[in-house]
């Protein structure tokens, strides 16, 4: 809309006696107070609406803590549990290649992956005069941080047999993490030291959650069902499935490594079935876990001893595989699993869990 400017002169109006705001005054035409009215009811409206969601993000921005700025602390050193893996495993390859290492330049090379100052280094025996035919990171200790040293175990053979070829030695290793943060590689500040076996390497068996063992009895539906599975998984006779509890699922060996298993001895794990009961039909629920003791019969090997930790449970009137355990369960400390009580044998006939 354009505005015109009006040519009738007005007549002069007489000024009142107002006293002087020092705001200036304008007079507006009606148009101009239409619009002025529409855009105050318009802003009215949107205060209105908007309201509401200044409220909420007031409330919002109150309780969003504010953050902040906190100093960065220098990273720490971490414990040698939770970061043994990788200095243990360079150790293992870096004692495999000191032991075969000789006076040619391709080990001195080999070596220097490792140990940089190999290169500089004269070696008198003949490489490859012994090797190791097996190494194994027995102990890490972290000396500060990103310093460990690792003792590995090595099973050490000669080119000429003799009696200590093939014992097993312990060397202790030094192992540096390189890079300025975090650990962007290892290397060895020194050779290996050829130690004594670490103490406490060696130990009592421990002893296990379970009764006496004895011979399986033919008589005894778990005997039949841990016979039937074992065929199937370690010789690939028969289907598993069948032997499995719903909701159990087990894959067969691949490729199967025996012909024939053999099963020599089981135990019970606390409170078994009394004398007598194993026979009978089992209620649907309850479980039994067996210590089995097997002999495996293969193309290279003739009866090989094995211990499996499993666990059944009954389901109409049968014995089903339920758990193929990942370890036997050990006794618990300050009990003997040979005694009456901790067999708890004789006590009831089966256990509802």
């Amino acid at each position: 809309m354009k505005w015109r400017r009006k040519e009738e002169q007005t007549p002069p109006v007489e000024e009142s006696a107002q006293p002087d705001t020092g705001w200036a005054t304008t007079s507006m035409s009606t148009g101009a107070m239409a619009n002025w009215t529409a855009v105050v009811r318009w802003s009215a409206w949107g205060l209105l609406l908007a309201g509401p969601l200044l409220g909420g993000w007031a409330l919002a921005s109150a309780a969003t803590p504010v953050a902040v700025p906190m100093r960065a602390e220098a990273p720490r050193a971490q414990p040698a549990s939770s970061d043994a893996v990788a200095p243990a495993g360079f150790a293992e390859v870096y004692v495999a290649a000191y032991v075969k290492a000789g006076d040619s330049d391709a080990d001195a090379e080999e070596l220097a992956a490792f140990y940089p100052a190999a290169r500089s280094m004269s070696w008198s025996a003949q490489g490859g005069s012994e090797h190791a035919e097996s190494a194994s990171a027995v102990q890490v200790r972290q000396i500060s941080a990103g310093y460990w040293s690792v003792t590995v175990a090595a099973r050490i053979t000669g080119a000429a047999k003799d009696a200590d070829s093939g014992r097993v030695r312990y060397f202790q290793v030094p192992v540096k993490a390189t890079g300025s943060r975090g650990a962007s590689g290892w290397t060895a500040p020194a050779l290996p030291a050829e130690v004594a076996a670490p103490t406490g390497s060696k130990g009592a068996a421990p002893e296990l959650s379970y009764g006496s063992g004895h011979a399986p009895l033919a008589s005894d539906p778990a005997v039949q069902t841990v016979q039937g599975f074992l065929a199937a998984y370690l010789t690939g006779r028969g289907e598993l499935d069948r032997y499995l509890s719903p909701g159990t699922t087990l894959h067969a060996v691949r490729p199967a490594p025996y012909t024939a298993v053999t099963v020599t001895q089981i135990a019970d794990h606390g409170q078994g079935p009394a004398e007598g009961a194993e026979a009978q039909t089992p209620p649907d629920g309850v479980q039994r876990r067996l210590l089995v003791d097997v002999e495996g019969d293969g193309k290279h090997t003739s009866s090989r001893p094995m211990t499996y930790a499993i666990e059944l449970r009954a389901r109409d009137g049968r014995w089903e595989v339920a758990s193929l355990e990942a370890a036997p369960a050990l006794a618990a400390p300050g009990t003997n699993s040979n005694s009456q009580e901790g067999q708890g044998q004789h006590r009831c006939v089966w256990i509802l869990r």
